[in-house]
């Protein structure tokens, strides 16, 4: 019985994030500094893979406040075969203007 091959499916984009987002507070420091800030968003995928995907992301750009120290970080979570949740994290006193982020998907 022969083996049979699936091919892989691939998806992929660059996303910039910031001030001009709704719903982004990353750039003012909330009442409790050392509480982390989140913003998070659903990243859509244009065709639905048939399984739950892997996902790679990463940071490629970011506008932040040179007063403080860089405090960042990229969480992919709630993965499943229609998209995503990315959310960008911080905490202290960094402010956040904007992020860049590529990500891709790959999955059947």
């Amino acid at each position: 019985m022969p083996n049979e091959l699936v091919p892989l499916s691939l998806a992929s984009a660059t996303i910039a994030l910031g001030i001009d987002t709704d719903g982004w507070t990353l750039h003012k420091i909330g009442d409790d500094a050392e509480e982390p800030r989140d913003f998070t968003t659903r990243i859509p995928f244009e065709f639905p893979f048939g399984t739950t995907p892997v996902i790679h992301a990463g940071l490629t750009g970011f506008d932040l406040d040179q007063r403080d120290s860089a405090r960042l970080k990229l969480l992919v979570t709630h993965i499943d075969p229609s998209g995503f949740d990315l959310t960008i994290r911080t905490w202290a006193d960094t402010r956040v203007y904007s992020v860049e982020v590529s990500w891709m998907a790959i999955g059947f």
